[in-house]
């Protein structure tokens, strides 16, 4: 029996257990590559030596490289929302087009809903393929689709209450280095 290409899903996922399903029984597997996305708090900064993330001071520079005092809040939770049936139809069509683009052989994507804390794991997308070029290529297009096509809507919490995320131009012109023109942002 063969798992599921996609499954959105509240709870966590096993990175290892996830790729060890992926290419089970089939020898012809030379690469699997991954990405697992997790909740940030997009706005700390490392501290040198503690492996801790904090807030950057009123004034400073955040990660981004802007003021951190144009509003850069805590994130303290995160809440995704989908449309099911619909997100796991599009996520299924995604699969589609890497596999008729890429030499892979498989590939699944795992994507969590509900509300979710800083450092849990979101998403899971992994590829199997002869060579891990391949491989790689596939994983990181169906990521800079996953970021624009899938129906998902982000909310994030912080010490000024939740807003809903904006999509980013930055997304749309990952989608563009593969051919596909959008405007979500």
């Amino acid at each position: 029996m063969t798992a599921a290409r996609v499954s959105i899903q509240t709870d966590d996922f096993n990175v290892a257990a996830e790729i060890a399903a992926l290419r089970a029984r089939d020898a012809r597997v030379g690469a699997v590559c991954s990405f697992i996305g997790t909740v940030r708090d997009r706005n700390s900064v490392p501290t040198p030596g503690t492996g801790v993330s904090t807030l950057p001071p009123e004034g400073a520079l955040a990660p981004w490289g802007g003021p951190a005092a144009l509003g850069a809040a805590a994130v303290s939770a995160m809440e995704l929302e989908h449309y099911p049936g619909m997100t796991e139809q599009a996520i299924e069509g995604m699969i589609d087009e890497a596999l008729q683009r890429f030499d892979i052989y498989a590939a699944r994507v795992i994507h969590r809903v509900g509300l979710l804390q800083p450092l849990d794991q979101i998403v899971l997308v992994a590829v199997t393929s002869a060579h891990r070029g391949q491989s790689f290529q596939a994983c990181e297009f169906l990521m800079d689709y996953l970021k624009t096509q899938a129906p998902f809507w982000k909310k994030e919490t912080t010490p000024q209450g939740a807003h809903w995320v904006d999509a980013r131009v930055s997304d749309d012109e990952a989608l563009a280095r593969w051919g596909i023109s959008v405007r979500n942002a």
